[in-house]
């Protein structure tokens, strides 16, 4: 009889032995967490006589069921391992008075990786071997080991995943946003002559962004220029304004009457938004010949008009609602003007006012004021403007988009 229950005991060691050898050539072989938990399963179940087990798993800051093998399939666990398993830090076995919300547990223990919980195993229904030691108590140490194994394991094969995932996004985005940059014109590319000078400054606060400028020569005489704002940030903001930008470049031209513009340019947007987003925006059209600029302002923030002959300052207010916000657009007000005076027109977007001061307030509109206010090209005004408020790197309380679009009308 003890040379039998040796030799059992030997041969039990050594299919423990094996059971962690395979398990880990299966870790080895990248075997998925479905294979990896059906190999462990196997084991404790068919092998180690267990009849209930039962894994939480931490994933992405929420525990999840991760195995449930002998309990109801449908069983409703609303235990909460943050409060109700956060001192048990080592094997406990469960009394009759412990509640956990999961019947007929016997024992649980912790599994833990860099000091972390990340998964509780229960395992229940411990089936006496005749009048000799339960399988759980006989096998604990057993059990904790390859448990320890396999969860720490799969986290390892989730993280990794995840890792792909997270780079597979970063790579998306990285094209979406040099995508985006190609809807904005590069300073190279906007006009440098007698009659307007135009400078541009764009810096998403994400990868990709909500914000939007353009400049058009529209005829050998007029140019069109434009600046746009959807509300809210990141890539549903980035796709709205990407469509905006296909629609405007169809629509604007040197005799589409501004008024009729907007009111298919808000079409287009309560299409594609659905009213959940909408779009602030100014545009303008300037006649180099003639002196006039005609724009409409739809809730934008207002462009300042510097008279560098006279030293005053123009807003060009808002004066009707933005892109999208309703249906039917109310009555639109557009207004002609003429350019007595070499001016400047500085257009913005709120990321650029609404940065804070030491103070926590909006700096508004003062530094644009002090900026523009001297004979200066306004690429040298954008640039002394964003050094002095250390944009994009040196400032904390940057929280939006960026753009700026400028122009020296002669």
């Amino acid at each position: 009889m003890a040379r039998k229950s040796s030799r059992n005991r030997l041969q039990m060691s050594r299919y423990k032995l094996d059971s962690l050898l395979d398990i880990t050539k299966a870790i080895n072989a990248n075997l998925s967490p479905e294979e990896l938990l059906g190999k462990y399963e196997s084991i404790l179940r068919d092998e180690l006589n267990i009849g209930k087990i039962f894994i939480l798993f931490k994933e992405k800051n929420r525990w999840i069921c991760l195995l449930n093998a002998g309990f109801p399939e449908k069983m409703e666990v609303t235990i909460d391992p943050e409060t109700q398993l956060a001192e048990i830090r080592e094997t406990k076995k469960v009394s009759v008075s412990d509640d956990f919300g999961i019947p007929c547990v016997d024992i649980i223990f912790p599994v833990f990786n860099n000091n972390k919980p990340i998964s509780y195993v229960f395992i229940g229904d411990i089936e006496e071997e005749g009048e000799g030691m339960s399988p759980v108590l006989k096998h604990l140490h057993f059990m904790q080991t390859i448990s320890n194994i396999i969860i720490v394991a799969i986290e390892n094969i989730k993280l990794f995943q995840e890792s792909l995932r997270q780079q597979s996004i970063k790579k998306e985005l990285e094209l979406a946003a040099r995508m985006q940059t190609l809807l904005i014109p590069d300073n190279e590319s906007l006009p440098h002559n007698d009659k307007i000078y135009v400078s541009g400054y764009y810096h998403p606060h994400f990868e990709i962004g909500g914000d939007y400028y353009d400049c058009i020569r529209l005829s050998h005489n007029i140019t069109g220029f434009c600046i746009a704002d959807v509300s809210g940030k990141g890539i549903s903001a980035a796709l709205l304004m990407s469509n905006f930008q296909a629609t405007l470049r169809a629509l604007f031209t040197a005799d589409v009457n501004l008024k009729s513009l907007i009111r298919k340019l808000n079409e287009a947007v309560i299409k594609n938004a659905s009213g959940e987003k909408f779009i602030t925006f100014f545009v303008a059209r300037y006649n180099h010949e003639t002196r006039e600029i005609e724009y409409i302002n739809a809730a934008h923030n207002a462009p300042l008009l510097y008279d560098t002959t006279d030293g005053t300052i123009q807003y060009l207010i808002a004066k009707c609602v933005g892109i999208g916000m309703l249906d039917k657009m109310p009555p639109i007000e557009n207004t002609v003007m003429t350019i007595t005076h070499p001016s400047k027109i500085f257009c913005f977007t709120d990321g650029l006012s609404e940065i804070k001061d030491d103070n926590g307030k909006d700096i508004g509109t003062k530094p644009i004021e002090k900026h523009i206010a001297n004979n200066d090209t306004v690429d040298k005004n954008i640039s002394a403007l964003i050094q002095e408020l250390g944009i994009p790197d040196d400032n904390p309380n940057l929280f939006d988009d960026v753009s700026i679009l400028a122009a020296n009308l002669y």
